[in-house]
């Protein structure tokens, strides 16, 4: 005989139908078990815009609320690898009572450089929560087709 566990799921079933309903985040109001499901609501990525022209790439991340310390570039065997750490704490103390808020923030971006593209020059900005890398191209010069003389 096996003994199974069943726990009353009314009430959080209630609350998930009130909360959810399909139209909000989903795990964020999870009632009927796992409070913040990740496997749903997944780790957070800043997007990015890539965007290629005559003379360079440029990487636009959206990141706001960083500083420009926070962030780390770094180009080792022609992968651009571009994160970011920040650590806040609030701590707030009373006569009556204290409280403690800590929060840790991170993310990890890779690109492989295309071979035609110069590493040595990335020029990177933070302004107005973005960050933009300009990843100068190297001038290619582009062969002319091979002429056959003909031989009289």
């Amino acid at each position: 005989m096996t003994l199974v566990m069943k726990r009353n799921a009314a009430l959080p079933s209630m609350l998930n139908d009130f909360f959810n309903g399909g139209r909000l985040l989903p795990g964020v109001f999870d009632f009927d078990g796992n409070l913040l499901d990740f496997e749903r609501v997944g780790p957070i990525v800043p997007n990015v815009n890539i965007i290629e022209n005559g003379k360079d790439f440029k990487i636009e991340i959206a990141a706001p609320g960083l500083e420009r310390n926070d962030f780390k570039v770094e180009v080792e065997n022609g992968i651009l690898s571009i994160s970011a750490e920040k650590e806040e704490r609030k701590i707030d103390e009373n006569t009556n009572y204290r409280r403690r808020e800590f929060s840790y923030n991170s993310f990890s971006r890779a690109f492989t450089l295309p071979e035609n593209s110069i590493p040595e020059k990335i020029d990177a900005k933070y302004e107005g929560g973005i960050l933009r890398l300009s990843i100068p191209k190297k001038d290619v010069t582009v062969s002319k087709p091979v002429k056959e003389i003909k031989v009289s």
